[in-house]
């Protein structure tokens, strides 16, 4: 892929715009250096400078690694480990804290949760930047409103991750001043009720504003109105607001702006380039995904998260090479690997989803020469790897897909796009809700065209088919855990992992940051 020819790329800041955005990473997550009045000003009446700036509350996706993140490697080793789709992986000893998420024996200290609270909240007062300067911008309404519902769109995303996550949570929806960082109003948890709250005003504006997929003004790996109305829906499901989740989703389909990538290609919808035309990044089936590319900085990518999700060796691994170029060692850390619950959920015949979610290890002996990726990347047997099984998903060509920035052996900077709602999502969606508000015709026929994309037989449209169905279609996806919860049935999967009820619906407070906060943050229940 000519990265240069990217729609977007969330790095590109203009100077001015950059040294706004710049978030001091200091021992409170609400001090926000003072605002520069001159430089919001002339941001304010520049619409390219609005539109960077916006491009600045982007780059919020890209927190990663094992640092301070919101999606990417550290998302997946909480969500992902704690459902039944995953094990931690990797060797017994490495990454105690994911093992925490596998066992259900979360600390308040774990370094992950803390991670994962201050990217998010370092990226919602970004967003909160961003928007005190576009509500003064004296430019184009519209195109003023467009610019407003994306930011707003991010922070509505960033806070229904934090909610899923933790529950009632601090609820910052504006830049404090520097004199009161430190108020209740800032600090204190707010209600469920009152996050989801925000979270639906923020993505009703941004649905109400954004442009449709296609049309003026709306540009691949920014949100439009289908990612803002695919999401609300996906909220309002959250709430048990059912009729709203159909009408939304139903709204999307309508649309005829997206559609499934065809069978049999469902591993194409992760890669980098087309596979016969289809698939690939950005295709007909993204809805919104993070953009990465490869650039002279290096903070254009997905840090660690294909190299932390990747193949692991226990011995000697043979080099690769591919068109002379020479691919030495393993691919990564082997975290975050498909368990064998995920591998039982498939029913016979889904060969195209299961083989495209899970790398399996071949097995040593006999004539097997190891496993074949689709790239011709070769992985040794199981004698020379950790882990027998290993995420297809996260996978990032060394061989055929972008090099990372230094190069085909610089494996932590790999830019891989992180899907996070595609439009096999919306189709179930709207089959749950539709069968809650008894449309269930329309039901059986989302449901169906997922499981024929997956080259299966129709099946009868029960709410427990559909719940299958997401489970096999989504896997790997830092769903299962999540829609585990939300419908009760938690303690059922999770309870032999150690899930316990009235406890490990959410994640502990971070202790740092209940300490930070003088202890006017409290504690999750059962913790």
């Amino acid at each position: 892929m000519n990265t240069n020819n990217k729609t977007i790329k969330y790095s590109l800041l203009g100077s001015a715009v950059a040294a706004l955005l710049f978030f001091s990473c200091s021992k409170n997550f609400l001090n926000v250096p003072p605002q520069g009045q001159q430089t919001e000003d002339e941001v304010s009446q520049d619409p390219n400078a609005a539109s960077d700036l916006v491009l600045g509350a982007y780059n919020t996706l890209y927190f990663g690694g094992f640092d301070n993140t919101t999606i990417g490697l550290l998302y997946s080793l909480t969500v992902d480990v704690a459902s039944d789709d995953a094990d931690k992986g990797s060797t017994a000893s490495d990454g105690p804290e994911a093992n925490q998420m596998d066992h259900f024996n979360i600390s308040p200290t774990n370094f992950y949760l803390d991670n994962l609270w201050k990217g998010h909240y370092q990226a919602i007062a970004r967003t909160n930047q961003a928007l005190k300067v576009l509500d003064a911008a004296t430019f184009d309404e519209t195109l003023k409103n467009r610019l407003i519902g994306e930011t707003r769109f991010l922070r509505g995303f960033y806070y229904f991750n934090l909610v899923r996550l933790f529950g009632g949570v601090p609820l910052i929806l504006r830049v404090p001043a520097p004199s009161e960082s430190n108020k209740d109003e800032f600090v204190v948890k707010q209600s469920v009720d009152s996050v989801y709250k925000a979270i639906i005003s923020d993505l009703q504006f941004a649905m109400d504003n954004l442009p449709l997929r296609g049309e003026a003004g709306a540009q691949e790996g920014r949100a439009n109105k289908g990612a803002a109305e695919a999401f609300l829906a996906k909220v309002y499901l959250y709430q048990k607001n059912y009729q709203k989740a159909y009408e939304l989703t139903k709204d999307i389909i309508n649309s005829g702006k997206y559609s499934l990538v065809p069978y049999p290609y469902y591993g194409a919808i992760f890669r980098e380039n087309p596979v016969n035309g289809v698939g690939g990044v950005n295709n007909t089936e993204s809805i919104f995904e993070m953009q990465a590319a490869k650039n002279n900085t290096c903070d254009a990518i997905s840090k660690l998260y294909a190299n932390g999700q990747g193949a692991r060796a226990k011995k000697g691994w043979p080099d690769n090479v591919f068109n002379d170029v020479i691919y030495a060692g393993d691919l990564g850390f082997g975290f975050n690997d498909p368990s064998e619950s995920l591998v039982n959920a498939y029913e016979p015949g889904d060969s195209t989803r299961k083989f495209g979610t899970i790398i399996f290890v071949q097995p040593t002996g006999g004539a097997n020469t190891g496993t074949v990726l689709w790239d011709g990347f070769r992985i040794p047997t199981q004698d020379s790897v950790e882990n027998p099984r290993y995420s297809y998903k996260a996978y990032h060509s060394p061989l055929k897909e972008t090099f990372a920035c230094n190069g085909p052996n610089d494996k932590d900077d790999r830019p891989k796009n992180i899907r996070l709602m595609r439009y096999a999502e919306v189709l179930l969606i709207n089959a749950e809700a539709g069968l809650q508000v008894g449309q269930a015709g329309e039901a059986a026929t989302s449901l169906n065209m997922v499981r024929q994309r997956a080259g299966l037989a129709n099946a009868a449209a029960t709410i427990d088919n559909v719940w299958k169905e997401r489970r096999v279609e989504l896997a790997m996806e830092c769903d299962r855990f999540f829609d585990l919860v939300r419908t009760g049935r938690a303690v059922t999967f999770l309870g032999p992992l150690g899930f316990k009820a009235q406890r490990n619906e959410v994640f502990p407070i971070p202790q740092n940051q209940i300490d930070l906060s003088n202890k006017r943050l409290t504690q999750n229940q059962g913790y």
